[in-house]
């Protein structure tokens, strides 16, 4: 019996992470990066600039709100332990309708390729270890 999900042609999947990168569908990528399911955005192409759970605002998840379709699930992978999301933003993006769900960088990577393979609108912003 399979027990591997089968994935769509076309959409990321996270392979691995380690400190300071993360390879993502055959790329590696230094530093923080965004992942759809059908793109991501990293450096050098295009930068997401959070290093660290202190530097999020609402304005570094503009490709998340402006995603078409719209995200339903962000998953944010805050390093490499549990860190809070603060109460006000959490806010803001519930009130975007999207969902998050916090938790440490591989726990994100991992739920992200489940969720994506499941065919969720899932988006994960993952800060590097």
């Amino acid at each position: 019996m399979e027990i591997t999900p089968e994935i769509p042609q076309g959409r990321q999947v996270i392979e691995s992470y380690g400190p300071g990168r993360f390879r993502i569908s055959g790329v590696s990528h230094g530093g923080s990066v965004l992942v759809f399911p059908e793109r991501t955005v990293a450096w050098p192409v295009v930068a997401w600039p959070v290093g660290a759970m202190a530097e999020l605002s609402l304005e570094a998840f503009a490709d998340v709100l402006a995603a078409d379709p719209a995200v339903e699930i962000l998953l944010i992978g805050c390093g490499p332990r549990l860190m809070p999301l603060p109460g006000a933003l959490r806010s803001a993006l519930r009130a975007q309708g999207i969902g998050c769900d916090v938790m440490d960088t591989g726990a994100a990577c991992r739920t992200f390729n489940v969720l994506m393979a499941e065919a969720r609108r899932v988006a994960a912003a993952l800060i590097a270890l």
